[in-house]
């Protein structure tokens, strides 16, 4: 039985079983967290982790810069290397993320469960539109999705006219991509395939991952009127961990953790960086322990997500024992606005119940803040306006749901710029 169906006493012993190889390996071979942990003994069991001091991105990015190219938190000699990713670096320095034989088997595999859990299977035909130069979320999730025993068809980014002739030629039933793609195909389709619908197509599910979203019930209906696909959360990761570990099932909205045996979460306080107990209805930063790795091992890295959790206890409908959370927002994208702590999810939840506004929008920050206003860019669709009283509308929106107050700018139709790949929505100068 894999790791997302076990009884949770069985995976808590296994855990603890995979930890004492784990922090034997990471004592003896990981040169960064000996000298993180100099003068302490690591604890052997799980229950106190919290003993250990917390590592994070920044102290990733120096390791690399200091001892190139994969970082003194290599454990594994270099010969084991056997694939190479690397970063965007969107914000900050690119970095190079080391995989084993065994470390991108275990990665195909956990995203394997997470893609499975969003309905795909034997029989489906996926197109998988994501980045493959370099980036984790192009080679290493269409291994994913091959895990999942679907057809893989290795499209990328870019040639949205072709995609679109692609799944026609070859019967697509999926297509795997960031939420804001299906934008872009619908202009292209709205431009150069007259008469054609996204529903025409055929696709029967759109599995969605590298961009925050689809937590906004208003954006997933849209979706799912405007393609007629089923509309799943199917990868959710951290790069320099795992690139896929959750996901949404059909019966669910929230994600399914399905890494257990293989990756030990916490929860701390983003601020005092306190423990928070790993419990129904908690919030805080997730906290990311590897049980089983070979290259790059982290321990009590801090993700820079703020989760919810949602199920901890008692097993989904779909029969799955992981632990079901939702993401709130990164630690990195939190804007402060006169001591009010807003998120972009948030933020589109409020944007995405106009229907006079294509929920395009952007959040240009000038200075480290805090700030006093909240500077909005937001674009009307076609036939709409861009009217002062729109914009103050919009305004009292966002403070009626959020508490703060916004300085809306409008924009027409195909002003923000699409993208096929990320998007970022919180811009900082």
């Amino acid at each position: 039985m894999t790791g997302d169906f076990m009884a949770l006493a069985e995976l808590k012993e296994l855990q603890q079983q995979r930890w004492l190889e784990q922090v034997r390996y990471v004592e003896t071979s990981s040169p960064f967290y000996q000298g993180l942990w100099r003068g302490m003994t690591p604890p052997t069991q799980l229950d106190d982790l919290a003993e250990l001091p917390l590592s994070d991105k920044a102290m990733l990015r120096t390791s690399q810069q200091d001892h190139p190219p994969f970082g003194n938190y290599l454990a594994a000699p270099e010969h084991l290397v056997s694939r190479l990713h690397r970063t965007s670096g969107t914000s900050g320095q690119a970095m190079n993320l080391a995989l084993s034989v065994h470390d991108a088997s275990q990665t195909a595999m956990i995203g394997g469960r997470a893609q499975s859990a969003a309905g795909l299977g034997p029989g489906d035909r996926v197109v998988h539109c994501l980045n493959y130069q370099m980036w984790m979320g192009g080679f290493t999730d269409h291994c994913t999705l091959e895990a999942t025993g679907a057809m893989v068809i290795p499209f990328g980014v870019g040639g949205s006219e072709l995609l679109i002739r692609t799944i026609q030629e070859l019967n697509i039933t999926a297509i795997s991509c960031t939420p804001s793609y299906p934008k872009v195909l619908e202009q292209t389709i709205a431009e150069k395939f007259p008469g054609l619908s996204p529903r025409d197509l055929g696709l029967r599910l759109g599995l969605f991952g590298g961009e925050a979203g689809l937590d906004d019930p208003a954006y997933r209906k849209r979706l799912e009127d405007t393609w007629g696909f089923g509309v799943r959360n199917a990868n959710y990761g951290v790069s320099d961990v795992y690139c896929n570990f959750a996901a949404q099932c059909e019966h669910n909205n929230d994600l399914h953790f399905v890494a257990l045996d293989v990756l030990y979460p916490e929860l701390i306080d983003p601020d005092t960086s306190e423990p928070v107990d790993w419990q129904d209805g908690a919030s805080g930063e997730l906290v990311l322990s590897h049980l089983e790795r070979q290259c790059q091992p982290l321990v009590r890295f801090r993700t820079g997500d703020i989760i919810s959790l949602t199920g901890v206890s008692k097993p989904c409908v779909c029969g799955r024992t992981a632990p079901r959370f939702r993401v709130i927002g990164r630690s990195d994208d939190m804007i402060v606005v006169r001591g009010l702590n807003i998120f972009p999810t948030g933020l589109a939840a409020t944007i995405n119940t106009f229907k006079q506004l294509s929920g395009e929008y952007r959040v240009i920050l000038d200075g480290p803040g805090p700030y006093d206003l909240l500077p909005l860019d937001v674009e009307v669709v076609d036939g709409v306006e861009p009217t002062p009283g729109l914009a103050e509308n919009i305004n009292q929106a966002i403070k009626r749901d959020l508490g703060a107050t916004a300085h809306v700018i409008l924009h027409k139709p195909g002003v923000l710029p699409r993208t096929e790949g990320k998007t970022r929505r919180v811009i900082r100068q």
